[in-house]
């Protein structure tokens, strides 16, 4: 195996599958599928997920929601998610705990990461939710941060497409795809696949990152034991 500790980003996006919005059961039992096999195998895996397929702080502004309160209510959908992997994670006989950025117990308890770090160890499988718990900061960056935090071997960006384009190639059929890319290209070429403060984050922490399609089932399992699936961002050689 060649990662044995990873953090997965998932969208709130991908949760909907086909769905207008909310979560589909169907996405849902199939990611959490793909997650225990690789944590039965040895993995230890933290996941931080988005709340775009509740509720999206910085669209909300546009109808006058005050940024912060939107952002606030972002962080709410991204525990929504988080539950529905919990819950759907122990169904299927796996080992959960929820962790917040911001106090809400009984919800899930405040995140620490010497905490989240020992329930890695036991083979439990932890949610980190509700972001960085502050405002104007993506969970793209929270998934960097706490990579960073818990001293991942990398972090996973689990997406719809099969890596990092010139261009978005669901709307840009001429798009081409980059098999590695350092985090200095990735910045300077804007690629929106992460925004500009994950991709620092992770470059001046050295935390390797893979973008992927999370949709193709044994992609996940792929990455983890080695083999070359979606795009490396990474440093400079």
């Amino acid at each position: 195996m060649k990662y044995s500790r990873i953090l997965l980003k998932l969208s709130g996006e991908a949760l909907m599958g086909s769905e207008s919005h909310g979560i589909s059961k169907k996405v849902l039992q199939e990611y959490v599928s793909q997650i225990i096999e690789i944590s039965e195998a040895g993995c230890q895996v933290a996941v931080v997920t988005g709340g775009g397929n509740i509720f999206r702080g910085l669209s909300g502004t546009q109808s006058g929601i005050d940024r912060v309160k939107g952002d606030q209510m972002g962080m709410l959908a991204t525990v929504i998610n988080s539950l529905a992997l919990e819950s759907e994670i122990h169904q299927q006989g796996g080992k959960a705990r929820l962790f917040t950025a911001i106090r809400m117990e009984p919800v899930g308890e405040l995140y620490n990461r010497d905490r989240v770090i020992e329930a890695l160890k036991n083979k439990t499988i932890c949610l980190l939710a509700a972001g960085t718990g502050n405002p104007f900061f993506t969970t793209d960056t929270a998934a960097a941060l706490r990579a960073v935090e818990i001293s991942a071997d990398v972090l996973l960006k689990g997406t719809r497409v099969d890596g990092v384009y010139t261009s978005d190639p669901e709307k840009d059929h001429s798009a081409k795809k980059f098999e590695t890319i350092s985090f200095d290209e990735a910045i300077q070429k804007n690629l929106k696949v992460m925004d500009s403060t994950a991709f620092t984050m992770c470059r001046d922490n050295n935390m390797p990152i893979v973008v992927f399609n999370m949709n193709i089932r044994g992609n996940l399992f792929k990455i983890v034991n080695g083999e070359k699936i979606g795009t490396l961002v990474h440093m400079a050689i």
